[in-house]
C-alpha cells in the first residue's frame, strides 16, 4: 500500500508513542480527538537501534499524524545518557517518516507500570513478558492529558 503524503496525515487524530530502550521498545496507539489510548506491541532493538521495517509497517498501519517519544530525564529534571539517545531516536524517526515527533517526560513511568503489572499478577520477569508497550501507554496518555488541561 502506498505511503500517504505527509499532508494527508497531518489531521490525521492517531497518535504513536514510543517507550525507548537499547534492548526493546514499546509502542502504543492512541487518538487525539477521544484522548485514548492502548499497548500495542515490543519491538526488540539492537543498541537501541529497531528494525526500521517493523517501525515503517507500524506507521503504514496507523498512518499517525503525531509521534510522541518517552524522555528519560533523570529524576532532578536533568537530561541523562539514556535521554540523548531517546532523543536521537526522535530524530531519526522524524527524518524517516517525516511525521512530527514530540518528546515527552516519562519519569517513573517504568515504576508505575511495573507496580500495575505485579498487581495483575505479572511475575517479574520483564524481558520474558515485557511491559514497555504499556510504559508507551502511560507515556502517550500523560501526553494526551497535558494536551487537554
Amino acid at each position: 500500500m502506498p505511503e500517504p503524503p505527509p499532508d494527508a496525515r497531518a489531521g490525521s487524530s492517531t497518535l504513536l508513542a514510543f517507550d525507548y530502550g537499547l534492548r526493546q521498545i514499546g509502542v502504543a496507539v492512541g487518538n487525539s480527538l477521544l484522548g485514548t489510548c492502548q499497548p500495542l506491541c515490543v519491538l526488540r532493538a539492537r543498541d537501541g537501534i529497531p528494525d526500521w521495517e517493523q517501525v515503517n509497517a507500524l506507521v503504514a498501519e496507523w498512518q499517525p499524524g503525531l509521534i510522541v517519544v518517552g524522555d528519560p530525564l533523570n529524576m532532578d529534571g536533568s537530561v541523562s545518557p539514556l535521554a540523548l539517545r531517546a532523543r536521537k531516536f526522535a530524530r531519526r524517526l522524524h527524518g524517516r517518516l517525516g511525521i512530527p515527533v514530540e518528546m515527552s517526560d516519562e519519569r517513573l513511568t517504568s515504576y508505575a507500570v511495573k507496580a500495575e503489572q505485579r498487581e495483575r499478577g505479572h511475575r517479574g520477569d520483564y524481558r520474558a513478558v515485557p511491559v514497555d508497550s504499556h510504559a508507551a501507554e502511560l507515556i502517550l496518555q500523560a501526553w494526551l492529558n497535558r494536551q487537554s488541561a
